[in-house]
Parts: C-alpha cells; structure tokens; sequence
C-alpha cells in the first residue's frame, strides 16, 4: 500500500485516538498521586522537545512534545520521567518529603502506579456502555443455523438447532463469543457443551486452522469451524446493564488478548501478527473512514490493549514498579537502588526491542522498503 496515503488518510485519526488514550491513562496517575498529596511537576502528552505548554496554579507544566507516541507524568522526587529515584530525596525537608512521590507510602505508591492502567480499562467500559445504550449491542443467540460440508464442526458432529451452552470454562449466550473463541483458536482442541432436544451433549472440536485477511490487509491464520448463525439484531440496554455487558466484553478482550500472547509464547501462533505504530494508524484510518461507532469501539478496543500492556512485568512499564513493589512488600523493604537500576536498562532494552521488532512487522507487511525503492526505479 502506498505509504504517502497511509500518511495522509490515516496520521490524524491515529494521533487522535492514540492522544486520547494517553491523556486518560496519564490522567489516572495525575488524579489520584494529586489526591494522595504528590506534587506534580509536568504532564506530558508526547516525549521529547516541547512543541507548547502552559503551568497551572499547582505549579504543573501541561504540555505537548515532539515525539507523540505516548506521554508521562513526571511526579515530584522523579529523575525522569520513567519514575526513577532523584537525587537529594534524603535530604529533602519536611514539606518536600510530603509532596514527594517517593516519600509515600507503599500502598499509596501503589495505587498511583496502577491508577494509569486501571483508567484505560475504565474509559473502554465507558465507550462501550455508552455504545450499548445509544446505539444498542447485536444480539444473536448461540443457535447453529447452518453447518457447512467437510468442516471441523460436521467432523465433530454439531447439527443445525443445536445450541453452544459452554466451551471449555466459558460461557457462551451470544454467536459472537464462539466466533472469536475458535476465531483465537486454531488447530486447538475445544471442549463444546451443547444443548440438543432439551438435552447437554459434550462434544470435542478442533477448528480448522485457515488463512484469512485481517483487518490489517495482511494474511493471518485464523480457527475456522465451519458454522452459521441465525441474524441478530440490534438490542438498546439500559444503564446499568449496559455497564455490567461493558465490563464482561472488557474482561473477554483482555482474556482473549492474554491468550494470544501465551499461543505466540508458546510458538502456536505466528509473532508476524504483531502490529506496530504503522498498522495501527492504518487501522486508525480504516475505522475512521467507517463510522463513529466503528471508531468508538476501536478506541475501546486500544485503551484496554494499552491498560493491558502497561501491567505486564516489565521494569519501565506501570507492571515493572508494580513488580518492586511486591518485593518491597514481601522483604519489608525496598530492593536495592543498583538492582532496580540494572532491571530498568533491561526492561527498557526489551521495549526498544519490541518496538523495532514489530515495526519491522509493518515496514515488511506495508512493502515500506517497496515503495522507497519504486522512487529510484
């Protein structure tokens, strides 16, 4: 794909949307450090030189900066913007001490950590609340309508009419969970519970592993069972349902994207379905061009994609200071300046990588280098 039109039709939704998302996550650690007494110095949407900015009555510098992939909220007693010790905390009077986001407690140390992961998962429920109340939420049960010859699901001897109660320890009251169950699920074993003439049938299904286009344009191996489901339609919830069905989509996305990550562990899924900045804004620019509501639920879709990253265990990420904090909880005390210094360098050495890693993924999916070398052809 030409990468002057990825660029034109798909930068600014995607800075958009990704500015959004950070702004709330950073907000999460703004909030509540504020409301345990941190003084903050600066809260930055973006890294690197400020493009422009203004300071508060609090003394905080709001600004934006160069390089708009992500942001920080640089706390009083940081060194940097990763959260790391400053220099002079010991020596620090009673009033810096109070305002210092080292000096506090661990459980308040704690939540203001974990405050920016937990916003983004707040702010997908938000979204997706909001969406099943005004725009309603496709409803169709998980009731086979149709089986096609020679797949996975004749092989295993699902029927028309019958209905998918469970598979494997999840639940199942709507088609669309069992799509992206065997969706996820190539070539892997799944254990169907099923309801077929008032009576509970267990039956064994292994989807087919097939390759498919994803959303990204580029080809991927998806599980293919081999079913249809009957139309659904739109249903409108109210509040409180609406929040409650938001938090249980929440909880199923995170859950399928932990699994995604243990099949790549594991080598049962492809690391090339990794995306990058470049997929994302191309994605960005395919939702955009879709509609408000498509827009919408990929903003919720990112924001706990972006909760759910930040918790991992990786010194540098809100994970990493979650994970010394657990040490510091269970030896009494905090570990070693030298050995949080050491792990911060590796889990920032992992990141970088990472990060080349899958735009690496991009350029190859996107023909990047294809497209530089048709300029001097």
């Amino acid at each position: 794909m030409d990468l002057l039109i990825i660029l034109k039709d798909n930068l600014l939704p995607f800075l958009v949307i990704l500015t959004a998302l950070v702004f709330v996550h950073e907000m999460g650690h703004y909030l509540v450090a504020r409301r345990n007494g941190v003084r903050i110095e600066v809260f930055s949407i973006g890294f690197g030189p400020e493009l422009f900015g203004w300071n508060d009555r609090a003394g905080t510098r709001w600004r934006f900066s160069a390089v708009p992939l992500g942001g920080y909220v640089k706390m009083f007693g940081d060194a940097d913007p990763t959260s790391s010790r400053g220099i002079g905390l010991e020596a620090m009077n009673a009033d810096d001490r109070s305002a210092s986001f080292h000096h506090k407690r661990l459980g308040q140390r704690t939540a203001i950590v974990a405050a920016g992961p937990i916003a983004n998962f707040l702010f997908a429920i938000v979204l997706l609340a909001g969406l099943y109340t005004i725009v309603g939420q496709r409803h169709a049960l998980p009731v086979i309508a149709e089986v096609t010859a020679a797949s996975a699901a004749e092989s295993a001897g699902l029927l028309p009419d019958d209905r998918i109660i469970q598979i494997g320890e999840t639940e199942i009251s709507e088609f669309d969970q069992l799509r992206r169950i065997v969706r996820s699920s190539p070539g892997v074993p799944l254990e169907f519970v099923i309801k077929r003439d008032r009576r509970l049938v267990n039956v064994v299904v292994t989807p087919t592993a097939a390759e498919g286009t994803d959303a990204f344009g580029k080809v991927a191996t998806f599980g293919r069972l081999g079913v249809r489901g009957h139309a659904g339609e739109m249903v409108k919830h109210d509040p409180f349902t609406a929040v409650w069905l938001a938090m249980v989509e929440t909880w199923s996305l995170t859950r399928q994207t932990l699994q995604a990550v243990g099949q790549m562990i594991i080598g049962a899924r492809k690391t090339d379905e990794l995306g990058g900045p470049l997929r994302i804004a191309q994605l960005s620019g395919t939702v955009a061009e879709a509609g408000l509501v498509s827009t919408i639920w990929f903003t919720a879709l990112l924001s706990i994609n972006l909760g759910l990253i930040n918790l991992f265990p990786i010194p540098v990420l809100d994970g990493g200071h979650l994970l010394f904090y657990l040490a510091e909880a269970i030896r009494g005390r905090p570990l070693g300046e030298r050995i949080q210094e050491w792990a911060s360098m590796a889990g920032l050495s992992l990141v970088i990588g990472l990060m080349v890693f899958v735009t690496w993924n991009d350029i190859v999916q996107l023909r990047v280098v294809d497209f530089f070398g048709s300029l001097f052809s």
